[in-house]
């Protein structure tokens, strides 16, 4: 009888080393990412533990049907496993099943109502689904619990600042940096904020330090180029250009951009060289391209070339009511022919009879006048 169980012991004994081996060889396989290789040696094994393991290693191979399947069965054996579900939760967010994690993380957002990473995760759901006011309060909830939790104060920050709410949005904005400073994203909606609200100026620095800290992207050159402009540091701006112009030769706006810069310089002959590159670049924009032409002639005191050049951006745009508009004042102010002032302004008004009050009461003044220099003129 003492024999027999002192038989069964070691069989037990040698069934667990056998197993401890095989494990520890699994868990060394899975370390060094033998993905494949650990799976096998956790099939061995048995039990939750390796279940859970088998489902991380088909996660980590891509196999990602196979590891939510898996994850099921740990999380079915164990209804109360948090680390299963959270595991599960975020793989099957990662592949759009989005109303299935919205479950899975509902369910973790009862089973523990302190953990913040849940809540953020039922808001991220949410948001995929487009129901953003849960999503909002999901992460506020969050922040709650966690006045430090990033991703919450970004996701917070970033709705705001497309609603352009500006109050909200910097509350979120300078809560998180307070916490973590440098932090590119949240960096770079501060400087949005303020560029969208004007605040060139004060929006400048925060742009330079997007770039300093390695957010090399074409649109902070682009708006940090705008608001050099804005805030008459044309040099900066020009060198801002300039980097985009090297990236991407054929982008039109960048060179009616640069023009932009140096005709604010009154340097109209270098602006001239700008636009004309932009048009050539880009043939379809030639509306645009004429009608600042025109304006430089303008500037120029050429008003003849001016009326000639609109007139060549109204062939190509004719729904653009300001070319019109600027075509008509300008034969106005060199014209001789007083029939054909008001010819034009009375076609401006057949033409464009709903559009900008200031336009509409200019050119019914401008009408009754030539009239009365008309009927003067008869007499």
């Amino acid at each position: 009888m003492n024999r027999l169980f002192i038989v069964i012991l070691l069989m037990l004994i040698a069934k667990v080393e056998a197993q401890s081996s095989v494990l520890t060889l699994a868990d060394s396989l899975y370390s060094i990412g033998n993905y494949s290789k650990a799976i096998n040696e956790y099939s061995k094994v048995g039990g939750h533990s390796a279940a859970l393991q088998i489902a991380r290693s088909y996660n980590a191979v891509g196999n990602y049907e196979k590891a939510i399947t898996q994850y099921k069965y740990v999380v079915g054996e164990d209804v109360e496993n948090q680390l299963a579900q959270f595991e599960l939760g975020k793989l099957l967010l990662k592949v759009n099943r989005f109303e299935e994690a919205k479950s899975v993380f509902t369910n973790l957002s009862n089973l523990n109502t302190t953990n913040p990473e849940f809540q953020f995760y039922l808001g991220e759901v949410n948001r995929h689904l487009e129901v953003t006011d849960v999503s909002i309060k999901q992460y506020k909830k969050a922040i709650k619990l966690d006045s430090t939790h990033l991703r919450s104060l970004f996701q917070l920050a970033k709705h705001y600042t497309i609603k352009q709410e500006r109050d909200n949005a910097l509350k979120y904005i300078l809560q998180g940096l307070r916490y973590y400073e440098n932090d590119v994203s949240l960096i770079n909606l501060h400087a949005l904020v303020l560029f969208n609200d004007y605040q060139y100026e004060k929006a400048i620095p925060w742009f330079e330090k997007v770039l300093e800290l390695g957010e090399d992207k074409d649109y902070v050159y682009e708006k940090l180029a705008f608001s050099y402009n804005r805030n008459w540091e044309f040099n900066k701006a020009k060198k801002a250009y300039h980097i985009l112009i090297k990236r991407d030769d054929t982008n039109s706006q960048t060179y009616f951009d640069l023009a932009s810069v140096y005709q604010k310089e009154s340097k109209l002959d270098s602006a001239k060289i700008y636009i004309n590159k932009a048009m050539e670049v880009q043939k379809p924009i030639f509306a645009n391209g004429y009608n600042r032409l025109a304006e430089i002639a303008r500037e120029q005191k050429d008003i003849k070339s001016a009326f000639e050049l609109y007139e060549k951006a109204h062939q190509e745009d004719r729904a653009n009511v300001r070319i019109y508009y600027n075509l008509v004042t300008t034969y106005d102010q060199f014209g001789a022919d007083l029939q054909k002032k008001l010819a034009y302004y009375q076609i401006f008004l057949k033409r464009y009879p709903n559009e900008h009050p200031y336009y509409y009461e200019m050119v019914r003044k401008r009408i009754s006048e030539l009239k009365s220099e008309i009927h003067f003129t008869k007499d």
